[in-house]
Parts: structure tokens; sequence; C-alpha cells
């Protein structure tokens, strides 16, 4: 039985099986929908979610599953006091499969050691967040024809972004990588990032306040919001959640071929006006999320060689 915690539990030949997997399922989806009849995924958000709750159950419904699960710790037995150790001991004689957020780092780590059936981590507090990787590295390989020799901006909040830690960790494994680290003097990567996966792996990268003027070195620009839910304090969420502002004005820097990713949901760090710029791929990316889950399901069944 396997788990998905952190992107590196998969190898890079698993990454790719999965990647190729979801763009087959993206090219003909009707070849899939019988996959999972009989199969059940379990939801437990115990923090809000819109893309990542909704695109599983859709995933696992276009699969030909079923979904059950809550949306809030406030609608389950978590707000009497119930440990997540057990409630995924329970969880597991109602399930084939468990996809789990928790504002918790570390919680879908407990979870997999009690549980009887697989669990993807959905989001562990400003840790970890796999599926968004996945879905973030299916949009680049299907848009760029690859996954190596790019330069990659990161723009935002650096520091809680469990997107941003999650694509650094996964885009490191591949060659000719380099990074483009764009945020406030607080919301800078983490240390242990910088020293323990940048530095040890000696990848290129620079760390900067100013977007404009990097932006025509740029091959993905993935931005970020300033997350309200992380801070400790109401006046340095407003003092910096403007930082950085994305506009026609500075696309007009960026290359003709560069993509702007953004994980979701945003505030106001894009400019509604660049939603019509071809290289704004941030909606297209979230309908690759769904592709990419329904992979990922398929291979934690190992229901991924039952495919017709």
């Amino acid at each position: 039985m396997r788990h998905l915690i952190s992107p590196l539990d998969l190898s890079i030949e698993e990454l790719e099986h999965i990647l190729c997997l979801g763009q087959e399922i993206m090219e003909s989806p009707e070849k899939f929908s019988h996959i999972c009849e009989g199969k059940k995924l379990a939801t437990l958000f115990y923090e809000p979610s819109t893309r990542t709750r909704l695109s599983f159950e859709a995933a696992m419904l276009n699969l030909g599953g079923k979904v059950l699960g809550f949306s809030s710790a406030d609608s389950s037995s978590a707000a009497k006091g119930e440990s997540v150790a057990d409630t995924i001991r329970v969880i597991s004689s109602y399930a084939d499969i468990c996809a789990m957020r928790h504002p918790k780092e570390g919680a879908p780590t407990v979870a997999a050691m009690y549980s009887e059936i697989p669990v993807i981590n959905a989001g562990d507090g400003g840790h970890n967040h796999p599926t968004q990787t996945l879905t973030d590295l299916l949009t680049i390989k299907t848009l760029m024809g690859r996954l190596d020799n790019m330069t990659i901006g990161m723009c935002g909040d650096l520091k809680f972004g469990r997107t941003v830690h999650s694509l650094i960790n996964a885009m490191v494994r591949y060659p000719n990588i380099r990074f483009v680290l764009i945020s406030p003097q607080e919301l800078k990567i983490p240390d242990y990032l910088r020293r323990e996966v940048l530095d040890q792996k000696n990848i290129e990268y620079i760390e900067t306040d100013q977007l404009e003027q990097n932006m025509p070195k740029l091959d993905i620009l993935y931005m970020t919001r300033v997350q309200r839910e992380r801070f400790f304090n109401e006046e340095d969420y407003i003092r910096l959640k403007d930082s950085f502002i994305l506009d026609t004005n500075k696309m007009k820097y960026a290359k003709k071929d560069m993509f702007v990713l953004h994980p979701l949901p945003r505030v106001n760090e894009i400019a509604t006006e660049v939603d019509n710029d071809p290289r704004a791929v941030y909606f297209k990316q979230a309908k690759y999320g769904v592709y990419v889950r329904m992979a990922l399901i398929m291979s934690l069944l190992g229901l991924d060689k039952a495919k017709q």
C-alpha cells in the first residue's frame, strides 16, 4: 500500500508515469469512466478548500467511483476532540482511499501511520501540497513540452506557501533548473529549504524583491497570494498583502512563450486584465488538476494497469 504525503514519495519514473497517464486521460477521458466502479474516496478536509476538494471529488466521480467525507473540522468529530489517528482508523472501514487536508503540518503523516487505505496529503499547514505539485508539473509538461532546462520565477508568499515548497522540491530533481525567488524580506523561503534543498543540490537561484526587472529571464512565473490565514497578526498581513501585483504592464516585459501559473485562489496579486493574455494559464492549470488526480487515484489503487 502506497501513500502520497510529499512529492518526494514518488520517484522520477513514478512521476513520469502519473503525468503521462494524466495526459492520456486528458485526451480520452471516456476510456477511464468506469475504472473505479465500486470504489469510494473519502475527503477529510479540516480546512476550507474549493479546487482541491472539488477536483478530488470530480476525479473520483469521473472514474466511476463514489465520494464521502466532510468539508470542515466543525462538521466532523474533530470538533469533539477526536484524534486524526482514530478518525482514519474508522474511515479505513468506509472507503478505499482518502484525501486529507489539515492545518497542522504532519497530520497526514500521522494518518498514514494508522490507515489501512492509501492516504493522499491534500495540504498540511505551510508544509506540503503534493497534488498541487502534480498539477503544476502536468501543466508545465503539457504547455512547455519538458520539465528541465528552464528558469522558474516564484513570486509572493514563499515562506508559508506550501505549493511553492512542494514545487521547489519536485523541480530540483530535473536538470538545469534555475529559480528566481521574488518576495518581501519577511516572506522569503524558509532557511531549511534554502539550506537543505537549493544549496545542498547546488541549484542556481537568486532572491530578490524585484518582479518587473526579472520578468524577461523567466520561462515560468508562479504567482502566489499572501495568505491571511498563516499570519499571527492582521497588521503584518495588511502591510504585505499587496507587495506584488501582476498586471498587463508588467507582462510586456515577459517572453512571448512564458506562462503564468497560480495555485489559486487569487485575491488581487494578478489583475483580472491579465486573464485575457494567452500566457495566463491558471484556470487551465486548475482543470489539469482533475486529470492528474484521476491518474494518482488510479495509481495508488493499483488500477492504472487495468485501463482499457
